[in-house]
């Protein structure tokens, strides 16, 4: 019987409408209608013969040979023709409203009983024989059957389903582990067979799903839908224990038969351990996913509580994914291609195999359409993927999440609650773990990654699918057509419907060239279609992720309230605040956000101890997670991220009128934010903390504590560093701008001891990329000290430093690592001090290294320094081998000391005084700092770099060198230009500090004082006679001491003294004595040196030689009696010189040879005209000044000199 016995005349392939589609039982019912109308017409009355249904039975179960071969061939007519005589009885015997017990005879309820056990005995039989022949007689049983729910007595029609389902398993027990040896073509057939059967319009109902409420009335009601309505909702049925709902328990499977199947059949499916099951989980997943996407959108099931009721025949879902979750895919673990659960004639994810077909081919097997959010589910079997234990592919673990959350959403609140308290903690952590992997799963991913993905598939061949297609629609092809033009529907479906042209080739050759043809043509409408489709796929995908991500929130807020009164609640409510977090972490909408803060808020102010005690590694990750959002571009995410952040900071404060915790897990993820977010937003940051500082100066609760003081110095600290990183980048070509930007950024984390180590180290690394050894070592000293500090709170060991005092003798500066602050955290809380030089063994290497940075800058008496805290460490631990190492590289350092004890040889840095005027340096305006350069070098040198570097950030024409050091008066520059003065300056030390700085190290070491000179007269000239010229020495002093860990310290203090010619006289001849003095104890003896200097003393020539300045000051006695000690002064200053020359043409005659004895003549008879001409003038006493001491009646005046005294701060 094949397509010419056919009666209809519509092409089974054509596609109908799917409104119809869903009204297939009661079209076909009138068409019987119309038939028996037909008949009695031309009989004048109803056939009296045996009844055709029972016969048909009856015949077929008794058939036999070719007979029943034919039969089989063609199931689907006979079936259809069986329902059709059925209807047709029922109607005309008026029996559609009588009970359906009593509908039929127990005879032919045998004759289909054995029908149906013979024909399922024929599957199971020749599936492995004639596959194509099991598969379409397997379809048209499914079809049968889902008919016979409509007409027949349910509970005789589930035990046809279970008579079936008994023939084609090797495990009838229902309570057994079903079908763990199960041939996977065969548990194909049977999920094909309960998704057929499952799509019963009444399938809900069917399902009895315990409750009271009777639904709304069908939209396309069938004949038997007016009995069907009431049986199940009203049915009551005894309560059950929670934990019994979501379990796949005997009674369950009984009370809910259809859906304790499907669970079943889910179950063993995704059993890692069930044989070759692999290839099916895509199917047995898309038939739950089928079944509730149909009922998510069936307007009879649309009240909260009718669907609350629907979704308690899931609960057992619940625990089928927990325990799969193992095998789901990692969507935490990267990006990679991924596929959505929504979207008609999607493509799948390649790791699903090619052997896939759209909604249009499921559609054709099912027999109803698809609902929006199904998706396709494999028909053959690929033979490679049988794989016996693997996880599942990205496409199927969503399915099988989204089927999860639809649960979780509609279940009823107080039946979850109380499920959720009789579960164990590793099964609260193992749901809490699923709800971690759902959040990663529906994370949104934007327009960009759709196009990607389409990009891709775009490529791929689509010949095997389309052949696969065809076979598909060709094998059930007939009953379509059958029903299609029963309804005298011959037209072809609008290309433009939902699903698509469902005309089938094999009826209609003719079409099969403009099919093929279509194709190719208007591809660039394709490609715009294809542009519009992604974006609504994205905008779609968006609004599944918020909902997605929002039930995951109702159901930690579940968990919450269920395990706030427990015992075990710490570990639990760990995992909620783990999985809120990640939440946080992912790309988000602005309304879960909100939501999401919301519930963050009420955890911590519930649970404070949480965060600031046991989870600290969470609070870590919460500041980072809240400063994120508060540099967010949309204002209400930043409002709640900001109240968020405060709330955290005031409930920290509250327990111990102190938030040092937050304080540095604040600053710490501002450090991780600026330097690892790519679209970091520095303005949006900067509004969110003005928003908290608000918050802190409105909060009347606290105004009278410190509270808002303290928010208000950390929210300064905080946009410091936001600049000064910031800047980072505007700075990478100015040496010392940026180190002073990592200097302050390091400032910045004085309080978070781990980050303050990293940025000393990055500025100890750029001071040895530019050769800057001695800052380099500075900053290792720096963390040695910090980390000595909190060593010393950890561990009470008296060979370990007690802290960074015990650095003091190495740096003066080092103090500043003290940790007294009220904000430092303990180190041994979780998460502090944590890195790995945190320990003996990194404060050991970290000495170890300043001592090899000091010895390459050959500051040698600083390597023994270092040495003196690091020999106790070896001495304790006896490690023989690095004292050993130690004391010989003290010994080299000693010796290299000896060897260049003159000091000729270790030149530390030369110093100068740069001062920056003009708007266009922006913070720098007004500043001045003392630069330490490399040594020997000369002014001009650095006023030609920092020019040069100037210049081409502002422009040549637009930066000028100031050439004199005279004070700037601002008002008088240019306001559009920027300004630089530079002063060569040299360290400056008070009398009483020359006593212990005796060496030239110690001359050039903890250096805070320097001093330049500006020589004048009083009418305006910088120079004149020796009688007119005054010079005005300047004073400055440092915030800290060279060498320091940057190259630049600002000037904090100045101070200016101006000398008088007479000084200034006694100053250059005070200058000249020490020059000889020293060239003549020189050891070794340089007669170069010697000459260079003797030939300055005794040789000159010039008007303002020694002669000249005696011949100046002392030939009169001065006037002014407070010049008296400044003539005397001078007198004994030449007297001095004069031995001093004597001496070292002493010591000159002894080093020079045979060549050079004219030469020493000649010095020799320069120096007695010297003193010939000075004697005089050195012999001449004041009287007054050897007169008796008389006692003093008025007021003290010996500090009333002509030196004026002039400070300025």
């Amino acid at each position: 019987m094949g397509c010419k016995s056919a009666p209809w005349g519509s092409s089974p392939g054509s596609a109908s409408d799917p409104l119809q589609a869903m009204e297939r039982s009661g079209n076909r019912m009138s068409s019987h209608t119309e038939t028996a109308s037909f008949l009695q017409t031309l009989t004048g009355r109803l056939p009296t013969k045996k009844l055709f249904h029972e016969e048909l039975a009856l015949q077929w179960v008794v058939s036999s040979g070719s007979v029943r071969e034919g039969a089989l061939q063609q199931a689907w007519f006979f079936f259809e023709l069986m329902v059709k005589s059925i209807i047709h009885h029922l109607y005309f015997t008026e029996r559609l409203e009588s009970p359906r017990k009593n509908r039929f005879p127990e005879r032919f309820m045998d004759d289909i009983t054995a029908l149906v056990s013979t024909i399922a005995g024929d599957i199971v039989s020749r599936f492995q024989k004639d596959l194509e022949l099991v598969e379409r007689l397997n379809t048209s049983l499914a079809f049968f059957l889902n008919d016979l729910l409509s007409v027949m007595d349910r509970g005789f029609v589930f035990s046809l389903i279970k008579t079936y389902w008994k023939q084609s398993s090797p495990h009838p027990q229902v309570s057994t582990k079903l079908y763990a040896l199960q041939n996977p073509t065969l548990e194909s057939l049977r999920l094909d067979f309960l998704r057929i059967v499952c799509s019963h319009e009444h399938y809900v109902t069917l399902n009895l799903p315990c409750s009271l409420l009777t639904p709304p009335a069908s939209p396309s009601p069938s004949v038997s839908s007016a009995t069907s309505q009431s049986s199940g909702f009203s049915t009551h049925v005894q309560d059950q224990k929670i934990a019994n709902m979501f379990e796949l328990s005997v009674p369950f499977r009984e009370q809910h038969y259809l859906a304790g199947l499907v669970l079943t059949e889910l179950a063993v499916i995704l059993d890692p351990e069930a044989e070759g099951m692999f290839g099916l989980h895509k199917k047995v997943i898309s038939v739950v996913h089928n079944l509730l996407s149909s009922h998510d959108s069936d307007p009879r099931y649309a009240d909260t509580e009718v669907k609350a009721r629907v979704a308690m025949l899931y609960l057992p879902l619940i625990g089928i994914v927990m325990e799969t979750l193992p095998q789901l895919h990692d969507f935490t673990e990267s990006h990679n291609q991924w596929g959505r659960p929504g979207g008609a004639g999607g493509e799948e994810h390649e790791g699903e195999g090619n052997s896939i077909i759209s909604q249009t081919v499921a559609m054709a097997i099912a027999g109803t359409p698809v609902p929006q959010m199904s998706r396709p589910s494999s028909f053959l079997l690929n033979p490679q993927s049988t794989r016996q234990h693997g996880s599942f592919s990205a496409e199927s673990s969503r399915s099988l999440l989204i089927c999860l959350l639809w649960v979780l959403k509609n279940a009823d609140e107080m039946v979850l609650q109380k499920w959720f308290t009789d579960l164990s903690v590793s099964q609260l952590n193992r749901l809490l773990d699923m709800l971690y992997l759902c959040v990663s799963c529906f994370e949104y991913k934007g327009k960009k990654a759709f196009e990607r993905m389409n990009s891709l598939t775009f490529k791929k061949s689509k010949d095997m699918k389309a052949k696969l297609e065809e076979a598909i629609l060709g094998s059930i092809g007939a009953r379509q057509e059958m029903v299609r033009r029963s309804r005298g529907q011959l037209e072809r479906s609008p290309s433009g419907s939902a699903f698509g042209s469902q005309e089938n080739l094999r009826w209609r050759k003719d079409m099969t060239h403009w099919r093929q043809n279509s194709e190719k043509m208007d591809k660039s409408q394709k490609a715009v279609r294809t542009r519009a489709e992604l974006e609504h796929e994205a905008l779609i995908d968006g609004n599944l992720a918020t909902e997605a991500n929002l039930i995951i929130l109702d159901t930690l807020e579940i968990i919450v309230q269920t395990v706030s009164v427990t015992e075990s609640k710490e570990s639990i409510l760990g995992g909620v605040l783990k999985v809120l977090l990640h939440s946080m972490a992912c790309n988000q909408s602005a309304l879960y956000l909100q939501h999401c803060f919301a519930t963050q808020r009420a955890l911590v102010s519930k649970f404070p101890e949480l965060l600031f005690e046991e989870e600290t590694e969470q609070c870590a990750d919460l500041c980072l997670r809240l400063l994120r959002n508060c540099s967010s571009s949309i204002g209400t995410i930043r409002s709640h991220a900001s109240a968020s952040l405060y709330l955290l900071m005031r409930q920290n404060f509250e327990i111990g009128n102190n938030f040092a915790r937050v304080k540095m897990q604040v600053t710490m993820s501002l450090s991780s934010l600026v330097g690892t977010s790519q679209n970091f937003n520095e303005e949006f940051l900067r509004r969110s903390l003005k928003t908290i500082l608000t918050y802190a100066e409105e909060d009347l609760e606290l105004r009278e504590t410190t509270f808002p003081d303290q928010v208000q110095d950390l929210v300064f600290n905080l946009h410091m560093i936001l600049s000064d990183t910031v800047k980072m980048k505007e700075h990478q070509e100015d040496p010392e701008m940026l180190i002073d930007l990592m200097y302050r950024i390091a400032k910045g984390y004085q309080t978070s001891p781990d980050l303050r180590l990293t940025w000393l180290q990055n500025m100890a690394g750029k001071h040895s990329e530019r050769n800057n050894h001695a800052e380099a070592a500075q900053c290792l000293v720096h963390s040695a000290a910090l980390v000595a500090e909190y060593l010393s709170m950890l561990e009470d060991r008296k060979y370990l430093p007690v802290g960074c005092v015990t650095f003091q003798n190495i740096s003066s500066n080092v103090l500043e690592e003290s940790a007294v602050s009220d904000d430092v955290v303990s180190p041994d809380e979780e998460g502090i001090c944590s890195g790995k030089y945190f320990t003996e063994a990194g404060l050991v290497g970290l000495l170890e290294q300043a001592a090899a940075s000091f010895s390459m800058a050959g500051m040698y008496e600083a390597v023994n320094e270092v040495y003196k805290v690091l020999i106790p460490v070896h001495e304790a631990n006896r490690d023989a081998k690095k004292l050993a190492t130690i004391h010989g590289k003290l010994q080299e350092a000693f010796g290299k000391i000896v060897h260049q004890s003159t000091g000729w040889e270790r030149m530390f840095g030369t110093y100068f005084r740069v001062g920056f005027y003009g708007s266009k340096f922006g913070d720098l305006d007004e500043q001045e700092f003392v630069y330490k350069e490399p040594a020997i070098t000369k002014l001009a040198e650095i006023s030609h770099r920092l020019e040069g570097f100037y210049g081409e950030r502002f422009g040549e024409d637009q930066v000028e060198v100031i050439k004199d050091s005279n004070p700037v008066d601002k008002c008088k520059l240019d306001p559009n230009k920027a300004f630089v003065q530079i002063t060569y300056v040299e360290p400056y030390f008070d009398t009483y500090e020359m006593k212990d700085r005796i060496t030239y190290f110690d001359k050039n070491y903890n250096l805070r004082r320097f001093v330049y000179c500006t020589p004048f007269t009083l009418d305006g000239r910088a120079h004149g006679d020796l009688h007119e010229q005054f010079k005005r020495k300047t004073i400055l002093t440092t915030s800290h001491a060279f060498p320091y860990i940057k190259t630049r310290i600002n000037i904090i203090h100045k101070e200016e003294i101006i000398s008088m010619p007479i000084e200034v006289a006694i100053e250059d001849m005070q200058k000249k004595t020490q020059e000889l003095a020293f060239a003549t104890h020189q050891d070794p003896a340089d007669a170069k040196m010697l000459q260079m200097v003797l030939q300055g003393s005794v040789g000159t020539t010039v008007n303002q030689g020694p002669l000249e300045v005696a011949q100046v000051f002392l030939s009169e006695i001065p006037s002014d009696p407070k010049l008296y000690r400044h003539h005397n002064k001078l007198r004994l200053c030449f007297k001095d010189f004069t031995k001093r020359c004597e001496d070292a043409l002493r010591k000159n005659k002894s080093l020079i040879g045979p060549d050079q004895k004219e030469y020493q003549r000649e010095l020799e008879r320069n120096y007695h005209r010297l003193k010939e001409a000075l004697q005089p003038l050195i012999n001449r006493k004041i009287p007054q000044l050897y007169k008796p001491v008389l006692q003093v009646t008025s007021h003290r005046d010996s500090f009333s000199r002509m030196s004026l005294r002039k400070l300025d701060i």
